[in-house]
Order: structure tokens, then C-alpha cells, then sequence
């Protein structure tokens, strides 16, 4: 980008994705209290919420002082991959893509899923493709796009080798084999 400097604009459409009553448990206590196939249900599926949060649990986001200014139906109890794009498309249309008709070059950094979901509106993914999709931690995906915002290539910007490493560990995260929050 060759830029000192970049403004930075933050929004709440670009947060992971809430898991609702599984929210600060690691992928060990939600096997323990749920069982390992519900869980892979609920992080891997398109359309499968987990359990949700009630609206007095002090996990829900209707208690965080960062969206207090914003209509409480639209703060989640809970989310699944749908959800996420759901939430993500309007900040796509309404800010991102205004930029872009400038002919602004921007810079998207966003949690996984939120990211997955930007790519499955980029590439036209459909609901098993982007369950699949594990896009690595920390590495700039960047896209050429054309004139009505359709791309005409994307790729990994970094070493292919460390590009594969991290998807693999995203992978690997995705399906159990580590013990971290989910």
C-alpha cells in the first residue's frame, strides 16, 4: 500500500461471531458439558446456533458499555455463520464499497469469521464452501477487484510455505486438536 498513514474506521459488524452460552469456555468444557458433537455442530455449521445467552447473563452484549449506543435488537444472543454474514453485509455496502467506488485502496482487518464471511460475499461461496473455508491467522488476503466490485483475482500476501502452516493451524483449531477458547 505503500501508506504512512491509514484511517482507520471500527465497527461492531466486523466482531466475531458471538457464541452465545459458550462464550469463555474452552473447547474442553463445552465437549465436557454439551458433547464434541454438538460443539463441531455449532463452530463448524452454516446455520446451527449454539445455546444462548439470557439477557441479564453479564456475558451478553447488551452489557458491554461498546454498544450501548446501538438498538439492543441488534445485539446477539447468540450466533452462527449466517448470522455473521447477516450482520457483516451492511458495512460492506454502507462503508466499505462507497470507498471503494473512490477508488480508495482498503484495508479490512476483522476476526475469522467475519472474514469468512466478507469472503463468501467476495467469491459467491456457498453455505458448505465457506464452512470449509480457513483462512490464515494474520495474513493480508488481497483482492483485484473490477468495476462493479466482482474479483478478478485474490491471493495470500506472504510466504506460500508460513501461508499453509497458519491455514493448517486454523484447521486444526476448527476441528479439536487444540485446547484454546472458543
Amino acid at each position: 500500500m505503500e501508506m504512512s498513514w491509514v484511517p482507520v474506521k471500527r465497527s461492531w459488524r466486523l466482531n466475531e461471531r458471538h457464541y452465545g452460552a459458550l462464550q469463555g469456555l474452552n473447547k474442553k468444557q463445552t465437549a465436557d458439558q454439551y458433547g464434541e458433537d454438538k460443539v463441531k455442530l455449532w463452530r463448524r455449521s452454516y446455520d446451527v446456533r449454539p445455546p444462548g445467552l439470557e439477557p441479564s447473563d453479564e456475558r451478553h452484549p447488551l452489557h458491554d458499555p461498546r454498544y450501548s449506543t446501538l438498538p439492543p435488537e441488534l445485539l446477539p444472543s447468540t450466533e452462527c455463520l449466517k448470522d455473521v454474514v447477516e450482520r457483516m453485509l451492511p458495512y460492506w455496502y454502507d462503508a466499505i464499497v462507497p470507498d471503494l467506488h473512490l477508488n480508495a485502496c482498503v484495508l479490512v482487518s476483522a476476526h475469522g469469521n467475519s472474514l469468512r464471511a466478507l469472503v463468501k460475499h467476495l467469491d459467491g461461496l456457498d453455505d458448505q464452501e465457506v464452512v470449509e473455508l480457513n483462512i490464515p491467522t494474520g495474513v493480508p488476503r488481497m483482492y483485484e477487484l473490477d468495476g462493479d466490485l466482482r474479483p478478478r483475482s485474490w491471493r495470500y500476501l506472504g510466504d506460500p510455505d508460513e501461508v499453509a502452516r497458519r491455514a493448517a493451524a486454523v484447521e486444526a483449531q476448527a476441528s479439536g486438536s487444540k485446547s484454546s477458547s472458543t
